[in-house]
């Protein structure tokens, strides 16, 4: 598997863009749509977060195990939201796609199927990834639900896995596709883009 490198992804009215210090005002204010830091079980930046936020990821970058990107709405140039790579081992051609969020207007619209699309579709046929993976909260069934639409497989759950923002500590949902369930997750995905909402 190729290492992960910045680039930018764009379809259907979507484009991904490298992450990058200078886009901490755009994803304050695109968090703001919906007051997205007071989800329990999301890691959205908070009011004043921002910079520190991007500074994570960009040392994940840097470290060689994540590759973060701002979504971004092409008809008005608006950051709408956030989503990167992560946990990437090219030893074993794995990566997960996480850290995903996007401003309330945007949630349950053609933004996280043309994302995941983009970055599956980059994953494993530029990549060359044998498996992508995801995670979640267990309770985030609004998030479960979107990766399961995606084509994902449950894996299991790893109870008593990761702290929350408020301190307590969540049992996390696994999920995953194999490169060989591509190409039909492929098919579905550009038909449920084209098909008339």
């Amino acid at each position: 598997m190729l290492k992960p490198e910045p680039t930018t992804l764009s379809a259907t009215g979507i484009r991904l863009e490298p992450m990058a210090r200078d886009h901490a005002a755009a994803l304050e204010a695109a968090a703001a749509d919906g007051e997205l830091w007071n989800l329990r079980i999301t890691s959205v930046p908070a009011p004043g977060e921002a910079a520190a936020y991007i500074a994570t990821a960009l040392k994940g970058y840097e470290d060689g195990h994540m590759l973060p990107f701002v979504v971004v709405d092409t008809a008005s140039g608006r950051v709408i939201g956030s989503t990167r790579y992560h946990d990437i081992v090219p030893a074993v051609e794995r990566l997960e796609i996480g850290y995903t969020w996007y401003g309330k207007s945007w949630q349950r619209t053609h933004a996280n199927t043309t994302c995941k699309l983009l970055l599956m579709t980059h994953a494993f046929e530029t990549l060359g990834a044998r498996l992508v993976g995801w995670r979640t909260d267990n309770y985030n069934h609004a998030s479960q639900q979107a990766i399961e639409r995606l084509g994902a497989r449950k894996d299991g759950v790893l109870r008593h896995h990761a702290l929350r923002r408020d301190g307590t500590v969540r049992d996390t949902v696994m999920y995953s596709l194999a490169a060989g369930e591509w190409p039909e997750v492929k098919a579905q995905l550009q038909y449920l883009l084209a098909k008339p909402r």
